[in-house]
């Protein structure tokens, strides 16, 4: 059975593994379900009237943490939306994630083995891949994307829509309204793409040809002076392929809110 601190309140809709710790002053409102081996420390709030929040196993929240309350949106109107998080996440102090929008996809979703640190916000509709690290005071608008394996750092904003490519990242203090690449790196107010996350992707095990692919591709398209278009069709041209050129060329032609160049 679930080990409940007396201070702590549980909703009667609650589901929680036997494993589960709930520690002091909590409270769990609504349709909230916990997988085995998950934590909450203190002052932690989870859940809503109207929504489902839906938790993996071996995750961790931290104390002030407020996760599945209503999305902060003028067209919300009480429908029975979602958080779906995977599993080993950790969630610091006072992180805030929203349920979704019917208008959206009903969902914000986290992934599996993410570290969300203290004061950041994840927005209704977001979607978080798996093994993402989102430093301090980190705020991101609806409708962002993160694929794999991002890093951002502290005190960043995400406009609303901005998807970010797998093996990004992006530095402190950075603004970002466009799309960001796969495999780059960006910075400042607004964004823009800088580099190659070379060091990053020789960290993960990518071969010495794809980091000179991706390096390459990188220099063509942020200083080659052209089109996106053009800057494509000379990648295909002169960067030797491999699997990562491949998501990054996909990326690049897909993106919709237009490239952080």
């Amino acid at each position: 059975m679930a080990r409940i601190h007396p201070s702590s309140v549980v909703s009667k809709e609650a589901e929680l593994a036997d494993d589960v710790v709930v520690g002091p002053f909590c409270i769990i409102t609504g349709k909230v379900r916990l997988g085995s081996g998950c934590v909450l420390e203190s002052h932690v709030s989870m859940g809503n009237e109207w929504g489902v929040v839906e938790v993996g196993e071996r995750n961790r929240f931290a104390a002030g943490a407020a996760i599945g309350g209503p999305p902060q949106d003028l067209s919300y109107r009480g429908e029975p939306t979602r958080v779906s998080m995977g599993n080993d996440n950790v969630v610091r102090e006072a992180v805030t994630i929203n349920c979704g929008t019917a208008k959206g996809g009903g969902v914000t979703r986290v992934g599996n083995n993410c570290l969300i640190m203290a004061y950041s916000h994840l927005a209704h509709d977001c979607q978080i891949g798996n093994h993402v690290v989102i430093a301090n005071v980190t705020q991101l608008a609806g409708h962002v994307i993160f694929e794999d394996h991002v890093k951002v750092g502290g005190i960043c904003a995400f406009n609303q829509y901005v998807k970010v490519g797998q093996y990004a990242f992006i530095a402190g203090d950075s603004a970002v309204n466009k799309d960001i690449l796969p495999f780059t790196i960006a910075q400042g107010k607004y964004a823009v793409m800088r580099a190659a996350n070379k060091i990053g992707m020789e960290r993960s095990g990518f071969d010495k040809e794809s980091v000179e692919a991706i390096a390459r591709a990188t220099r063509i398209i942020t200083k080659g002076g052209g089109t996106v278009e053009e800057a494509i069709a000379r990648i295909r041209q002169e960067c030797p392929p491999c699997a990562a050129l491949d998501a990054f060329i996909k990326f690049a032609t897909e993106s919709s809110r237009g490239l952080a160049l």
